[in-house]
Parts: C-alpha cells; sequence; structure tokens
C-alpha cells in the first residue's frame, strides 16, 4: 500500500521533528508486532509511506492512520498484492533525519515539487525504495 497525506503537526521545526520520531517509535514497535514491514518519507508539508505484509494489519495500519489528527489529506495511491517485500529489513525506514538524506531529498523535491497529486503510488514506492538502499549504505 502507498499513501500520502498532508501534515497537519503545528509549531516549530523542533516541535514537529520531536512528533515525527514519536510516530516512527510507536510505529516500528507496533508494525514489528504485526508484520508490517515499510518506509516513510517526511518533509514539512506531507508525509508519503509505503506499507507491505498481511493485508489486514496493513489495512488495520492504515485505518488508525486516516483517523490520526497529525494526518490530513490522506490519498489511498496504490494497493495491492505483491510477491515479495522490498523492506525486509525495516519495521519503518525513515528518510529524511540527517542532513544528506535532507540534501538528497531537496534534489528530489526540486525535481518533481514533491506534489503528490502529481506522482505515481508506484513512482513513490521507488523512490522510498531507492532512498531507504542509500541510507542502508550509507550506514
Amino acid at each position: 500500500m502507498v499513501y500520502y497525506s498532508r501534515n497537519r503537526i503545528l509549531g516549530s521545526p523542533e516541535l514537529v521533528f520531536q512528533e515525527v520520531h514519536r510516530i516512527l517509535e510507536v510505529s516500528r514497535i507496533n508494525n514489528a508486532r504485526v508484520g508490517v514491514t515499510g518506509a516513510l518519507l517526511f518533509n514539512s508539508g506531507c508525509f508519503a509511506q509505503v506499507l507491505e505484509g498481511p493485508q489486514e494489519a496493513v489495512e488495520a495500519t492504515f485505518e488508525r492512520i486516516q483517523r490520526d489528527d497529525r494526518h490530513g489529506e490522506v490519498s489511498l495511491m496504490s494497493v495491492g498484492p505483491i510477491a515479495d517485500r522490498c523492506f525486509t529489513n525495516w519495521s519503518m525506514a525513515f528518510v529524511g533525519a540527517s542532513q544528506v538524506d535532507a540534501d538528497r531529498f531537496g534534489g528530489i523535491a526540486g525535481e518533481s515539487g514533491f506534489d503528490p497529486n502529481r506522482m505515481t503510488g508506484d513512482r513513490v514506492h521507488a523512490m522510498l525504495y531507492n532512498l531507504t538502499l542509500e541510507e542502508e549504505q550509507a550506514t
């Protein structure tokens, strides 16, 4: 499943950063418990996320996200069965935390405007997959 949502977290950049990390902490625990893997991309304006795993678990996760006040205009970009997971090593990979990530993301944002309305679910999935691979190689 690939979706995007508009950021509804208010406050200073530091407060927003802290709240995104709280989301990640809880997501990683919950996702590991139910067998969901994936990746999250965040900028100040929106989230984009890939969720993989058992259909029931992915749907329940997505339902929680839709009810979360920190997400607005939640939009499903693609959903369907997959042969193999792409994010097997990540209960929830995160792209955008380091300065290197911010620099890489800045290039992507400049290229696409990171307007999810202009991107396909496959494009978001590929972008997150490539950024996650780069992150794994950098660590």
